[in-house]
């Protein structure tokens, strides 16, 4: 009786496995990005929801819920029901910067997600407006010291990686520069190539079409390596800012408590999408460089890169409403 019991509940516990594999997905999957459309957040989000819609056989759906530096869709994902159908794209400022800038937030950037995937990263770029006059590192800086205060950098909003950039090079070139944040990115680049502001720090991704047609000088990556997607710009760190790292990173992530089937179902989708030469190719052609990894990887990355930015906005002084 008891071997018939055990065989029983074995047999149950597959069925149970087989069952959840077939139960999800059965409905629509949302990702939800919490940037507008177009940046790098979106691409990796419409490249998961193009190859997942093949594989799934179910709609995927990409929601864009820009806002507040990435706390409106974060606050959403938050919130959801933890089963596998709404999920975000994370970035470094919703998970490692907005909990040290904003005194209150609805949500807790580590505590209320569950971490499934790294999905990729692109160096950020300083690029300068060529009405500056100056073509090399060493040339800006000099600048900025013998007229301190009087150049600006642009950022896509207060707390954003970007604003972080540009204040970890204040701290290690000993310069003063006048941060002046914009609502986005978009924002910022007509003011750049007109030389209202001085210098910029853009995501790769983003930047490459600019630098490309020669209406920005792009002075250095923000990487310790040169990035595969555009290795003929030197990094600031072999130019004489030793150990100046300052990556833009998305993950896949969903709320927490989430089961760790569907965890790991989606960190298998995420690792196969990714791991697809063509998809490779057209991220890594944008400047993103993908490279997904366990949850485990990433929770781990996730307080790492936290205990750094939390030093970087202290230092710096920046706060967010």
């Amino acid at each position: 009786m008891k071997r018939l019991f055990i065989i029983g509940a074995l047999v149950f516990g597959l069925c149970s496995a087989a069952q959840a594999e077939r139960i999800w997905p059965r409905d629509t999957i949302r990702i939800v990005v919490s940037f507008p459309p177009g940046g790098a957040p979106d691409t990796l989000a419409r490249v998961l929801a193009e190859d997942w819609q093949k594989t799934l056989n179910v709609a995927i759906v990409v929601e864009n819920r820009p806002g507040h530096g990435g706390n409106i869709g974060a606050d959403q994902v938050a919130k959801s029901a933890p089963d596998g159908y709404t999920l975000l794209i994370g970035t470094v400022g919703i998970h490692a910067i907005n909990g040290a800038l904003y005194e209150k937030l609805s949500y807790d950037p580590v505590a209320d997600f569950t971490p499934i995937s790294f999905l990729a990263s692109t160096p950020n770029v300083l690029i300068v407006s060529k009405q500056l006059g100056v073509q090399s590192l060493k040339d800006l800086i000099a600048l900025a010291k013998a007229k301190p205060n009087e150049l600006t950098f642009g950022s896509s909003g207060t707390g954003t990686s970007i604003h972080m950039s540009g204040e970890l090079f204040k701290e290690m070139a000993g310069v003063q520069i006048r941060h002046i944040p914009y609502k986005g990115r978009a924002q910022s680049l007509p003011d750049l190539v007109s030389g209202r502001i001085s210098m910029l720090f853009d995501n790769l991704a983003s930047a490459l079409p600019l630098i490309k047609a020669n209406e920005v000088v792009a002075l250095g990556v923000t990487t310790i390596k040169r990035s595969p997607s555009a290795p003929e710009i030197p990094t600031l760190a072999e130019q004489g800012l030793k150990g100046f790292e300052a990556i833009s990173w998305f993950s896949l992530m969903g709320p927490a408590k989430l089961p760790r089937d569907i965890q790991m179902r989606l960190n298998q989708l995420t690792q196969q999408t990714l791991s697809k030469p063509e998809v490779r190719a057209k991220l890594m052609n944008g400047g993103l460089e993908p490279n997904p990894g366990s949850p485990e990887d990433l929770a781990r990355y996730i307080q790492l890169e936290s205990n750094k930015w939390r030093k970087i906005v202290q230092q710096s002084g920046a706060k967010a409403e």
